[in-house]
């Protein structure tokens, strides 16, 4: 590694030498007091491809020169203990009251406890807080190393009247790198492909990264995504500290192909109706402030193409639904230090730094020159806020606390993190004429931040009718759409949970939900003699039961239902035999109900009132299952981080990642289950398995393994004709009328036809058959077969995350079960936009498949389960495989 960074360093100090020093600022004039790059890291700006370590430790050497005019605090810590920080920028005076500063922005965000006169006031005197955010895409390298300089620029720039202006009007949040762990493995990769001088060619191995790349953090979460779900700590963390400041205006810096220029606000269609009406004013503001300054370095850029906002999971979109004004900046990656585009053109590393670094100072200057109109309007958003929802037709949403309970109280402490108002109810409730159980959950939607609440939990945010046309009349010509991303979000379907729209207030005695403050669990009925039995269904059923197999406590799970003295036990109930555990059981079980949410409920009988008995054969011993996981080209890095993610952080069950490449030799005996992720690299598991790894993984099912296959790419494997180790097959799509004569390949010519209409010759070109289009994510209904072990504890239906263009035919009945089966027509589609032919074709087909194959068997997910890791509803079904499926399996004695 060293001889690398030496080879680095020399080849820089040779370009150097070579040209003449490159001014990021032309005419700027520095303060010598403040240390520059060189000083503290050994280069200059855009020379070197900064490493997590380095960004950090230059952050601190800039506020230890200058204390009074910047500070740095800690906001989280990584999967791989890497700090995040922010540092804030600003003028001594700012400096000195940050903590006024702070208490003054949350007055401004509580128009209830501040009136329209305390708020003018409020408007003349405090900063505009700016967030400009880098790097949350570890491989778009240029933006932490313009965060560095942003930094020495504000801080050491002589009599610029641009500075002098900002820190009169702003308060500077600078985030340098918000995937430290990403960061540094696209670095490392960087390093080790390094040669004797940097290498332009686009083929080189220094440009082009080995899997996962370093886009993602740790678990391969995209942590442009996870905003609203908040699964991971690096986002929960930055969430926190927005709140603890409430910026007005939020950049998230990012890049993109070579080939491009530069992107910033305005953005592209479609527009989400729960923004503010008048965003648009204000990204024009900084858009065209921007554009000024572009045009004055002789900068190419584009505005309104590609990047949208609708989706409310970026980091450009959340904090508008605070009130602040959010947007990405777009810049042309070198993905190294020089990068030669199609045209032949070469650009350096520090190119890309320097558009970024102008953007971000560009940015500042707009934030000053409407200093007080961003503080307007973010006091108006929430004050409006509060007016729409007290006279809008729903009032509040209320959260019904039964059954998977602690992904209702999961589901209600979200919000509550991203500081929305939520209240339990302490006593039973009536809603709508029902009486719903004490802890059920109440959101107001009378308070500041009612268009999150909107974003977070309508059932579906439309599109607007225009823009859809626009897609429909494109996919007609074969042309791409325009959609970036998931077209559905909503996180009660997301949850598989019910959520009651209420016209009125409801009566109660209610207390405030506190985020991190969960309900806790219990033993009921007295003294435990027999068993303890745990009702199966809720994702903290699945947390105790995980922590109990691993202190080695045994448990037995019913395929059948029962009832005890007088209590209903749904199929999939826990029962942990009292005389077959440790002396220790009822004091293991009283803290994991007690930390995991979940009632446990003592008996002192085997003896039941219907159903089975605890010894009955439909009653099945659990097992810590041993899991492998492909992990590696082709599996697709989101959903083989994410399964392991859900697997090891939200229910505690180690995994062992196996490189897939190794699953073709390897002796897979000592496990129970193999996961196949999904796949999105060319001939996928084939390429890279071959016949002998299909014929071992066979063979390993065979003798009492549980194969699990997730998405389109797991699936498809399977039931690929070539491995024929799933009886479904993937389906083209669907066309009117009779199907196209293939042409006789020994005729040269073919029959005239005649085309009288339009519509003859269009039908004519559409190809012989091909796959459905590709959708857009899209929530799909899916239901259960109530009979089955698989579907134990999940309810009569759940919602899948359907994209892509992968839909299959259903098992037939002689060699499998369809466990899960998408809902019809009508229903199927229940949250975004879906093409009329796919909503029509996915309908009724398979979204979970069984099929025994000797000793094991094999469980297919047409759609994957664990989708960045906000698929609560799902997670019951993905347990019963991984858990319940090894209890199925007769491994050979």
């Amino acid at each position: 590694m060293r001889v690398h960074i030496l080879l680095g360093f020399l080849a820089a100090a040779a370009c150097a030498q070579q040209a003449p020093k490159f001014e990021f600022w032309p005419g700027a004039q520095y303060d010598p007091a403040i240390p520059t790059f060189r000083k503290v890291l050994g280069y200059d700006p855009g020379e070197r491809i900064s490493s997590h370590a380095n960004l950090i430790r230059y952050m601190e050497a800039l506020a230890a020169a200058a204390p009074a005019r910047m500070k740095v605090y800690d906001y989280a810590k990584t999967w791989e203990s890497r700090r995040l920080i922010h540092a804030v920028l600003g003028s001594e005076s700012n400096l000195r009251r940050l903590d006024q500063i702070k208490s003054s922005m949350q007055q401004l965000a509580d128009p209830r406890k501040t009136s329209s006169e305390a708020a003018r006031k409020l408007f003349s005197s405090l900063p505009a807080i700016v967030w400009l955010g880098y790097g949350v895409h570890g491989n778009e390298i240029s933006s932490p190393d313009a965060a560095l300089l942003t930094a020495y620029h504000l801080l050491a720039a002589r009599n610029d009247k641009m500075i002098q202006e900002v820190f009169a009007n702003v308060l500077v949040l600078i985030d340098p790198i918000q995937n430290p762990d990403g960061r540094d493995r696209f670095v490392h990769n960087f390093e080790i492909a390094e040669g004797l001088e940097p290498d332009s060619s686009p083929l080189a191995a220094e440009h082009n990264e080995p899997w996962p790349g370093g886009r993602t953090n740790h678990y391969y979460f995209d942590m442009n995504r996870d905003w609203i779900a908040l699964t991971q700590p690096e986002t929960r963390g930055r969430i926190r500290s927005l709140l603890e400041w409430f910026p007005v205006v939020f950049v998230d810096l990012h890049e993109m192909g070579p080939d491009s220029t530069y992107y910033f606000a305005p953005e592209a269609d479609p527009f989400n109706p729960h923004l503010a009406e008048d965003i648009m004013e204000s990204l024009k503001w900084i858009g065209k402030n921007n554009a000024k300054w572009f045009d004055h370095f002789g900068f190419s850029y584009f505005t309104r193409e590609v990047y949208d906002n609708f989706y409310p999971g970026y980091g450009a979109s959340w904090p508008c639904y605070y009130g602040g004004v959010a947007m990405t900046y777009e810049n042309a990656s070198s993905r190294g230090l020089r990068m030669r585009k199609t045209d032949e053109t070469v650009f350096h590393f520090r190119d890309t730094v320097r558009r970024h670094f102008v953007a971000s100072l560009s940015t500042l200057e707009a934030a000053a020159q409407h200093r007080e109109k961003f503080l307007e309007k973010f006091y108006r958003f929430r004050q409006n806020g509060i007016e729409e929802g007290g006279k809008e037709p729903v009032r509040e949403y209320v959260l019904p606390r039964t059954g998977n309970v602690t992904a209702v109280d999961k589901l209600a402490g979200l919000p509550v993190e991203q500081g929305i108002e939520v209240k339990r109810a302490t006593a039973p409730v009536k809603v709508q004429n029902r009486e719903l159980p004490a802890g059920s959950y109440v959101i107001p939607l009378a308070q500041p931040s009612k268009r999150l609440i909107r974003v977070l939990l309508d059932r579906n945010v439309p599109m607007e009718e225009k823009f859809i046309q626009e897609q429909e009349r494109r996919r007609a010509r074969k042309l791409p759409d325009e959609i970036y991303d998931v077209t559905a979000w909503s996180l009660p379907l997301l949850y598989s949970v019910e959520l009651i729209s209420s016209g009125s207030t409801t009566a109660g005695a209610f207390e405030p939900v506190r985020a991190g403050v969960m309900p806790q669990g219990k033993i009921v009925g007295g003294k435990a003699t027999v068993a303890l039995l745990v009702p199966w269904g809720s994702s903290g059923a699945g947390r105790l039961v995980i922590a109990a197999l691993k202190q080695g406590y045994r448990a037995w799970s019913s395929d059948k239902a029962f009832i005890q003295n007088g209590r209903n036990y749904g199929a999939g109930t826990l029962i942990f035999k009292v005389k077959e555990n440790p002396d220790a059981l009822v004091e293991t079980l009283a803290k994991l109900a007690a930390e995991h949410g979940v009632d446990v409920y003592a008996t002192g009988t085997g003896w039941v009132d219907d159903g089975v008995n605890f010894g009955s054969r439909n009653v099945m011993p659990l097992r810590k299952p041993e899991v492998a996981l492909a992990w590696d080209r082709p599996t697709s890095p989101g959903s083989a981080g994410h399964t392991r993610f859900v697997l090891e952080r939200q229910y505690g069950l180690p995994v062992t990642p196996v490189r897939t490449q190794q699953l073709a030799s390897a002796d897979l005996a000592r496990f129970h289950v193999l996961i196949l992720p999904d796949a999105g690299f060319g001939d996928g598991y084939n390429a890279v398995l071959g016949a002998n790894g299909a014929r071992r993984i066979k063979d390993w099912v065979s003798a009492g393994g549980t194969l699990i296959a997730l998405g389109g790419g797991g699936a498809g494997y399977l039931a690929d004709p070539r491995v024929a180790l799933l009886a479904i097959s993937q389906e083209n799509r669907v066309r009117q009328g009779e199907p196209p004569k293939k042409p006789d390949p020994s005729e040269t010519r073919v029959p005239g036809k005649l085309f009288i209409k339009q519509e003859e010759f269009d039908k004519a070109i559409q190809a012989d058959a091909e796959l459905p289009d590709p959708v857009a994510g899209v929530l799909a209904k899916a239901k259960l077969d109530p009979e089955h072990w698989l579907t134990a504890g999940a309810g009569d239906s759940v919602y899948a995350m359907v994209d892509g263009r992968a839909i299959f035919t259903p098992i037939k009945l002689d060699k499998g079960v369809n466990a899960a089966v998408f809902a019809g027509p009508e229903e199927v589609a229940a949250s975004g936009y879906m093409w009329e032919d796919n909503r029509k074709q996915l309908a009724y087909k398979p979204l979970l498949v069984v099929q025994r194959e000797g000793r094991g068997q094999i469980i297919a997910f047409t759609a994957d389960p664990n989708f960045r890791a906000f698929m609560d509803g799902m997670n019951v079904l993905f347990l019963n495989a991984v858990l319940r499926g090894p209890a199925r399996a007769r491994p050979a004695p």
